[in-house]
């Protein structure tokens, strides 16, 4: 046998590690205003050096302004009062780490119709919110379960679909999870208490009918149908279900309202963040004639470096580690600040592009919104797309027409009359009004809308139609049809 011996070979690779400052100013850059603001009070608690000003009578700008020029005023001072040329390469390299960082994370910089949604997924994908999973297990938690019944709790909890479904029988869990049935039969008797109202359920009759029980009404007529004429409910025969459950029409077509108003997927709503407290991180309005923005500063705590304890370092009061430290608290205090001015600006201009692009938007409503990428954005802002993304993440932009998510304003679309580009969501509220404005009795089915879609010159395939209209949440022609 030859002699295998050891090998030293050199390898050069190429990595990027994000330093604390850096993952600092992204947590700063995508943290919306009430949760910003509790990050810098944090701060606040963790560091002396920093103290907190008034909210009124001094902008963002004049503390950078008061921060960098501090410990220069009096030249007399000690040197190790000022910030050496290593601590301040920290603020001035920052930009080329970002732009380092983001070009290895999302090289590709190309947009095309094809990855839309990948792309869009992904930018969606850099912050998140509470999972269903991290949802239910919050509440598992809270429950009383036996070791067996908590182990059978975690392996449904993990067999949920998006829409909070069960993906097999309980019989086939208990065999693929190794425990006993009646402990997996019991967990899933109580994770059907849990939030959301239906989760858990082996089928969609199963969901409506789990919420109706939660709600109390197990013996009510929309729980009769659901569970004696599901067939029936689901083909929209309502003649035929009110002959059978000897109730009159009108009866039945109540009851199926009050269907339609229960979730079909109660997992899917840990997907649009829906319940959440929504301060907006700026207001765009008119005044005099002329577009101004205003970005909200009210939730962001005022900060400063303490002069107390920088006249502690001149003054040599203190000495060895006690002084390291403190400059070391100041260097990132005066970080913290530069992070909160940099945040406020890289919003202000986005929004500003945004106010540009899409000025008819903020004109005359949703019908003018255009199509409009984060790439375009980047471009002209002289970011990279991925800062375009965290800067707009879990924000909302307060407008003549309501309140946004920043990331409303980005999307698709097609071309419209006279060569004019229609975003999707102008497609989809068209379509929303087409069908709002049908006869009831004689409703229009998505090739029908496909035709009237294409009188305005918004050629549409079929299937188009039929995403956008289970988007908006719209039943289908044959469930949308009324009896007289």
């Amino acid at each position: 046998m030859a002699n295998q011996g050891f090998q030293q070979v050199q390898k050069q690779t190429q990595s990027l590690v994000l330093a604390p400052q850096l993952r600092q100013s992204l947590k700063i850059l995508q943290a919306p205003a009430l949760e910003l603001r509790n990050t810098i009070l944090e701060e606040l608690q963790a560091n002396p050096t920093l103290e907190e000003l008034p909210m009124e009578g001094i902008s963002l700008e004049q503390q950078s302004a008061d921060n960098d020029s501090s410990g220069s005023e009096d030249e007399d001072r000690p040197r190790e009062l000022e910030m050496g040329e290593d601590d301040y390469s920290v603020l001035s390299n920052l930009n080329e780490e970002f732009r380092e960082y983001f070009a290895q994370e999302n090289a590709a910089s190309s947009y095309t119709r094809d990855d839309d949604e990948k792309r869009q997924h992904f930018f969606d994908s850099l912050t998140s919110e509470t999972s269903l999973q991290e949802h239910l297990l919050g509440q598992a938690d809270l429950s009383e379960l036996d070791e067996l019944e908590r182990s059978a709790m975690d392996y449904l909890v993990g067999s949920l679909d998006d829409r909070g479904f069960l993906t097999a029988s309980l019989s086939d869990l208990a065999l693929m999870a190794n425990l006993p049935l009646a402990s997996v039969q019991s967990a899933a008797e109580i994770l059907k208490t849990f939030d959301p109202a239906g989760i858990g359920a082996k089928d969609l009759q199963d969901c409506l009918l789990t919420q109706l029980k939660l709600q109390g009404r197990v013996k009510s007529l929309p729980a009769r149908i659901i569970k004696d004429h599901y067939d029936l409910l689901l083909r929209r025969r309502i003649p035929e279900i009110a002959r059978k459950a000897s109730v009159p029409i009108e009866d039945v077509q109540e009851a199926m309202e009050e269907i339609a108003m229960l979730d079909p997927a109660p997992g899917r709503k840990f997907g649009d963040d829906s319940n959440r407290v929504i301060v907006p991180d700026v207001r765009v309005e008119k005044d005099d004639g002329e577009w101004v923005i205003h970005l909200n500063n009210d939730y962001i705590p005022r900060l400063r470096i303490s002069h107390a304890y920088k006249e502690m370092i001149a003054r040599g009061i203190v000495n060895g580690k006690d002084r390291e430290y403190l400059r070391e608290k100041i260097r990132s205090g005066k970080f913290l600040i530069n992070s909160i001015e940099q945040r406020q600006q890289t919003i202000e201009r986005i929004t500003r592009e945004i106010l540009r692009l899409q000025h008819d938007f903020f004109e005359e409503g949703v019908s003018k919104l255009r199509p409009l990428t984060m790439n375009q954005v980047a471009e002209l802002v002289g970011v990279h797309e991925t800062t375009v993304s965290r800067a707009i993440a879990n924000k909302f932009i307060d407008t003549p027409h309501g309140v946004f998510e920043f990331k409303y304003f980005f999307t698709p679309g097609y071309q419209g009359q006279d060569g004019e580009a229609v975003s999707n969501k102008s497609v989809k509220e068209m379509i929303a009004h087409i069908i709002e404005d049908e006869d009831p009795a004689k409703p229009l089915s998505d090739q029908g809308i496909v035709g009237i879609l294409a009188e305005k010159d918004i050629k549409i395939a079929r299937r188009t139609v039929a995403k956008y209209r289970e988007e908006l949440g719209i039943l289908p022609t044959n469930l949308r049809r009324r009896y007289n």
